[in-house]
């Protein structure tokens, strides 16, 4: 990805050199063959130097397969991998190995990925740093054994792409573990991550490509980061997801004359930055803009849906720029994975639900004038569903709207309570439903309106001696009260919320 990583202190470390050669790492892993990923997969890019536990947020968030970010070498010239370039983060059990056993235990797989914009800026993605190709395979071949994972991602960005050298030995060294694989029964898939413009790749990610038909090597999957353009234009994020795609689908098709259509949208992917990116609001990717690419990707049967990153869906930082830890934007937590997680195919679709809730839950008004209050609505799993929305609760001279009246989760209406002088003061309960085919969820607002004309005791004043039944009212102390059920001898105001009289506000 393209986010600017400040360059660990792992990066001034002494380069560790790789005493054995050629594929000396080749089937000394003990785990058995994995589990090749479904044919449509999700899987969003956790940022693997949180100290978060990769286990716990794809159960958290329903995303059942990760891209872990990223594997690069300590230093420039080294040929041996690290998560993040950090030396205490070897490729080894120890690390993440826990995390990765608990994902695919519950189904689901992580795909470990090679590059990122801080390694191809600084010589330490692996085929730029390490000029062995033979190192460079068994590199790859102990991540694959030290995880059981079926398959691997190559990140290339920026300088990386210029990189003739290091694009040939990294091609090389990929047909190099393609043919291990083959020979020790191991499903392997590889996949490039690049970046993109609005209408496909550019030259060098082209070319990244013909060298890897040249070199015999398998491309399974390209990935195509369609965001951070930087062209200073105006976006329609998903839009420009679909023209970049079938800009790469018309490359692949040169390529690889002998695939059908289906076939060549089968090994493209698509990597969305959720939320603001690092351009800036211009380059926003929305709610919206997921339901479109999610529609379009089960349309067009592309093989891999990604974002950037697990850690950024919430709307910590509504109204911000781009950060590693949130969207700028408004929005739930886990909003983009509910969107996305049913992509998977073989898994299975969570039902669908939303949430409501007033923001804010309570006002204060003099009698004739207005309160509002807005009614949010959120996805909570499944797919967004038309909500309608209906008030109850309102009292005698108040008069309850909602605009709009119905809304798809996620969006908001907003409530207007209209007063008038005639309103009798006291605090009321207002409830909101709202209604989708798959059940109806309920929020309150408390009302509280004073100084109206309404407001003089006009109830008979309560009498220790008498019989009061439900719904009968009396004046006591200043307050209109009402009875909630027979009662005599009961003081208002003495028998608490849950007692036999309802406090219906000062007179």
């Amino acid at each position: 990805m393209r986010r600017r990583r400040s360059i660990r202190a792992a990066l001034t470390a002494a380069a560790t050199t790789v005493a054995a050669m050629g594929l000396a790492l080749a089937g000394t892993g003990t785990a058995e063959a994995g589990t090749p990923l479904p044919d449509r997969v999700f899987a969003p890019y956790f940022e693997a130097w949180t100290g978060e536990s990769p286990a716990a947020l794809a159960a958290q968030s329903g995303a059942k397969h990760l891209t872990m970010a990223f594997l690069q070498t300590a230093t420039a010239g080294s040929c041996t991998p690290y998560w993040n370039g950090d030396t205490s983060m070897p490729v080894a059990r120890s690390t993440f190995g826990g995390d990765f056993d608990t994902i695919q235990a519950n189904g689901g797989d992580v795909i470990p990925s090679f590059g990122g914009y801080t390694a191809d800026t600084t010589g330490t993605e692996i085929a730029d740093s390490c000029t062995d190709v033979q190192q460079i395979a068994a590199a790859y071949e102990k991540v694959i054994t030290t995880y059981d994972v079926t398959r691997l991602d190559m990140d290339i960005e920026i300088d990386s792409l210029d990189n003739t050298a290091g694009i040939d030995r990294r091609n090389k060294a990929v047909k190099l573990v393609q043919d291990w694989a083959a020979a020790n029964g191991r499903a392997i898939e590889i996949s490039y991550t690049l970046p993109t413009t609005t209408h496909g790749l550019a030259d060098n990610g082209v070319a990244l490509l013909e060298n890897a038909v040249r070199n015999g090597t398998r491309v399974d999957v390209v990935n195509l980061m369609t965001f951070d353009y930087y062209d200073n234009q105006r976006h329609d994020m998903a839009g420009d997801t679909r023209t970049a795609a079938q800009g790469l689908h018309d490359v692949l098709a040169r390529l690889h004359p002998d695939r059908s259509s289906a076939q060549l949208w089968n090994m493209i992917g698509v990597i969305e930055m959720i939320g603001v990116d690092d351009f800036g609001p211009a380059e926003t990717f929305t709610l919206d803009n997921a339901r479109t690419v999610y529609d379009w990707a089960l349309e067009t049967g592309v093989n891999t849906l990604s974002f950037w990153a697990l850690q950024r869906d919430n709307g910590s930082c509504a109204g911000g720029g781009a950060a590693d830890d949130c969207s700028g934007i408004r929005q739930n937590t886990w909003d983009f994975s509910h969107v996305f997680a049913p992509f998977t195919s073989g898994g299975t679709v969570p039902d669908n639900d939303f949430s409501l809730s007033a923001t804010p839950s309570a006002g204060t008004v003099t009698a004739g004038a207005s309160a509002t209050t807005t009614v949010k609505t959120a996805v909570q799993t499944g797919e967004a569903e038309k909500v309608s929305l209906g008030v109850s609760g309102a009292p005698a001279g108040v008069t309850a709207s909602l605009s709009p009246a119905s809304v798809t989760a996620g969006g908001s209406s907003t409530l207007t309570l209209d007063t008038t002088a005639q309103t009798v003061s006291g605090t009321y309960s207002v409830t909101v439903t709202g209604t989708s085919p798959s059940g109806s969820h309920s929020t309150t607002y408390s009302l509280t309106v004073t100084g109206g004309d309404g407001g003089r005791c006009t109830a008979a004043p309560w009498a220790p001696g008498t019989v009061y039944t439900g719904g009968r009212q009396v004046s006591h102390e200043g307050h209109t009260w009402k009875a909630k059920w027979w009662t005599t001898g009961e003081e208002p105001g003495t028998t608490g919320q849950w007692g036999v009289w309802q406090d219906l506000g000062a007179c």
